[in-house]
């Protein structure tokens, strides 16, 4: 195995100079609690007499629950308390649509514990909290349920298949006119337009079509999902967990129980790892009423079993897919149908795969159909980028045929459809300033792409994109009396955000990174923010805490000027100084006067702060707009085995537009690991289930990730084409990576093999197969 020995490299266009802070990899302020092992985890958090939580989880895939006895439990010394679905108060239709994801309470209520059905391998029935683990595990035991074995369906298109099983009586697909009078697993029909797809198709000299198939695989965080709760006397519920955001935990558990938003704390704890699949709860409504009942706290920590059995993967897909270009290199058309698995509950992200499509390229028309299919599975999560990547190893595969078929290099043939500022998205808007373009020369620069290639090796290429979001997001800076400051986000940390904003902070003010101390504040000390997702947080948190720091400095200046008796116009803020109109002094050993400017530093006007108004800091709220979509490309080299299938990743270059690198080896690190897990997604992950609808593979030594034995070094070449709507350039970084990678291995794997893979994951027994058909 070998690997590249260029160096990491940025491009800047047009980037602002002078940082004092802003661009540097600094030490990152939780660093050091990590590597001690100091730093607390969902499961490493507890209180004085926990109990210890434990899910009994249905065996079967499809089954009506007939009743449920745990009297036998019950009476089991130690067993403190015993919940079910009857526990939880039903979630009327009318009230379970609240917007957002999960956009149905009762559907998430019902994925909690199960109520009338179970609908998954896993789907978890009731709960006990007991003294100790033995206890607990008994417990669930001698619980006794009674189920109606059903028919179960695992695949997307078996699921939409007439006379398919039905998982729910009550659901019928939207957006086909008129309504079906009959249910259907197919949740949801969506479909997205621009032009006239049979007129392009007619201007086309080449026409490609295939049919394309991913698997659902898993986000892989090392951290289980982990929640303590306890219930005080007082009705007040307060619960710390590892999440995606303490905010969504308390709005989402309040709806679960019938409870006011007002009664519920969350605490925010370090998380190992979420990637969209912590944007959701599993645990803390069950921590929540066990500790209610028993009137202690109560911890629920998943087994990797759990996770990967019970918590939402992302989505499955079958994909058709056809595309049109003209001889000269120009796309003209293109049609598609995108299948996405939701899992037991509508809800998967092929909106988002069909706006993501083409959303590279200029494309006159286009027409594809989107399906949002419920089957037999745990309930999809989204995970970095949801919905994208399945749709880019299509379409990128399909491109690269395109190419070949007119003999253009395949990134000159992206260069030459590629969006640019002005280009109208296939999804709608006019782009601002992007740098996709840059990302392609980029790439096609780069030494990589002109080095030589072996004996069964070949080279791919594929692009990316994400929209990028922001949101609604708080952060506060609040200046000590010493001149240092407390950053306060209400932000779970998932991708070296504090680090990022302590940076932005430092340089806004003019103080030293050191001085900077960034906290995640639970709910009750720091006013709402979204979720941790969408590559929003640097980019939205980024912004409030830019007006912080501007609204202090306004106010170090006032202070400023009250002690010298000047207006505060006359008053400029450089580099941690107030700094005001020159006076008179006598130089140093004489009678000469001289003009000296007034200075006052942060740390003096800190101390005086008490005579000039009270402590000095600033709270910011605010919906972030303006969130610059990201765009990348990548390069792989792999060699297959021709006997066994194997496939070796070589060599392997990430490039991308991040706007700004606020802190560049955060920003290197989210390229690399969305790299990683997409070489995992391409060549090994997948769920596996028997005949049963039992997922045989719920354990990592049998859902194969990548480790790093797999790995070469991942070269990373970041483009830096600001965001003009955000005060340091910033663009979000953490989703587009994971988007080109199946795509340029799939593309790579063609040239090496000359047989064009159509099915995720290229496992060497699929590709064993596919080397011998023909």
């Amino acid at each position: 195995m070998s690997s590249s020995p260029e160096k990491k490299s940025t491009v800047t266009a047009e980037s602002p100079e002078g940082y004092q802070w802003v661009g540097k990899s600094e030490i990152r302020p939780d660093g050091v609690e990590k590597v001690t092992g100091r730093a607390k985890f969902g499961a490493d958090f507890t209180l004085p007499g926990t109990l210890v939580g434990k899910i009994l989880r249905s065996p079967h895939a499809h089954a009506d629950i007939i009743s449920i006895n745990t009297a036998k439990a019950e009476q089991l010394p130690g067993v403190k308390a015993i919940i079910t679905a009857k526990d939880f108060p039903e979630i009327p239709p009318s009230e379970a649509l609240i917007g957002g994801e999960p956009p149905n309470m009762a559907d998430l209520s019902d994925n909690i514990l199960a109520r009338n059905k179970v609908l998954y391998d896993g789907h978890a029935i009731a709960a006990v909290a007991a003294t100790s683990a033995a206890i607990a595990d008994e417990a669930l035991a001698l619980i006794e349920v009674e189920y109606n074995v059903l028919p179960h369906v695992i695949d997307v298109e078996d699921a939409m298949a007439e006379g398919a099983p039905i998982l729910h009586n009550d659901l019928f697909t939207d957006g086909v006119h008129p309504k079906p009078d009959a249910p259907s697993n197919i949740a949801k029909r969506v479909t997205q337009k621009v032009g006239d797809t049979a007129s392009g198709f007619e201007q086309a000299d080449v026409i490609v079509e295939g049919s394309f198939t991913t698997a659902a695989v898993h986000q892989g965080y090392i951290e289980p999902h982990a929640a303590i709760a306890t219930f005080n006397e007082d009705g007040q519920l307060q619960i710390w967990c590892s999440s995606q955001g303490q905010f969504m935990v308390r709005a989402y558990t309040a709806k679960v129980l019938g409870m006011e938003i007002a009664q519920i704390r969350v605490n925010p704890l370090e998380i190992g790892g979420g990637f969209g699949g912590k944007t959701t709860i599993y645990l803390e409504p069950v921590a929540a009423l066990l500790a209610k009942k028993s009137a202690r706290p109560v911890k629920l920590v998943m087994t990797r079993d759990e996770v990967l059995r019970a918590s939402g993967p992302t989505s499955g897909s079958k994909i058709t897919l056809k595309i049109g270009a003209t001889r000269d290199g120009k796309l003209v058309a293109a049609e598609g149908e995108l299948k996405y698995q939701a899992g037991a509950y509508p809800g998967s992200p092929v909106m988002l795969g069909c706006m993501c499509a083409f959303a590279c390229y200029e494309l006159p028309n286009m027409f594809l159909v989107g399906y949002d299919v419920v089957s037999n599975r745990p309930k999809c999560a989204a995970y970095r980028a949801p919905g994208a990547p399945m749709i880019a190893f299509a379409v990128e595969s399909l491109l690269d045929d395109i190419a070949n078929q007119l003999g253009m290099d395949p990134l000159q043939f992206r260069l030459h459809n590629a969006v640019e500022e002005g280009s109208k998205a296939t999804y709608g808007p006019k782009f601002r300033q992007i740098g996709f373009k840059e990302t392609l020369q980029a790439a096609l620069n780069h030494p990589h792409y002109s080095a030589p290639l072996g004996e069964n090796q070949g080279r791919g290429v594929a692009s990316g994109f994400w929209f990028n979001i922001g949101g609604p997001t708080t952060a506060a800076l609040n200046i000590n009396e010493d001149g240092t400051a407390v950053l306060v986000s209400g932000n779970p940390d998932i991708g070296g955000s504090r680090a990022s904003l302590a940076l932005m902070a430092a340089e806004k003010l003019g103080i030293d990174y050191a001085q900077v101390r960034p906290i995640v504040a639970d709910t009750a000390s720091v006013s709402y923010s979204m979720h941790t997702g969408g590559s929003r947080v640097t980019f939205s948190s980024g912004m409030a805490i830019s007006q912080a720091a501007d609204n202090i400095i306004t106010d170090l200046k006032r202070r400023a000027a009250k002690i010298w008796d000047i207006d505060p116009e006359h008053v400029r803020w450089e580099d941690g100084m107030a700094i005001g109109p020159s006076h008179d002094s006598i130089a140093e050993g004489g009678q000469e006067e001289q003009q000296v400017e007034q200075q006052l530093s942060l740390k003096e006007l800190a101390a005086s702060s008490a005579k000039t108004g009270g402590p000095i800091g600033s709270s910011v709220s605010l919906t972030a707009t303006g969130a610059g979509p990201g765009f990348g490309t990548h390069i792989v080299d792999v060699e297959v085995d021709p006997d066994t299938g194997y496939t070796t990743i070589l060599r392997y270059t990430a490039v991308q537009d991040v706007g700004k690198a606020i802190h560049p080896a955060y920003v290197e690190g989210q390229l690399q690991g969305g790299v990683a897990q997409g070489i995992g997604w391409a060549l090994n992950e997948e769920y596996i289930y028997d005949k049963n609808g039992k997922l045989l593979n719920s354990g990592f030594l049998d859902y194969r990730m990548p480790v790093a034995s797999d790995l070469p070094m991942i070269d990373t070449v970041l483009v830096e084409v600001p965001n003009p709507r955000h005060p340091f350039g910033v663009r979000g970084v953490g989703e587009v990576p994971i988007v080109p990678v199946m795509g340029a291995v799939a593309n790579a794997v063609k040239q090496a093999t000359g047989k064009r893979p159509v099915e995720l994951p290229m496992s060497p027994p699929k590709m064993v197969k596919l080397l011998q058909e023909g």
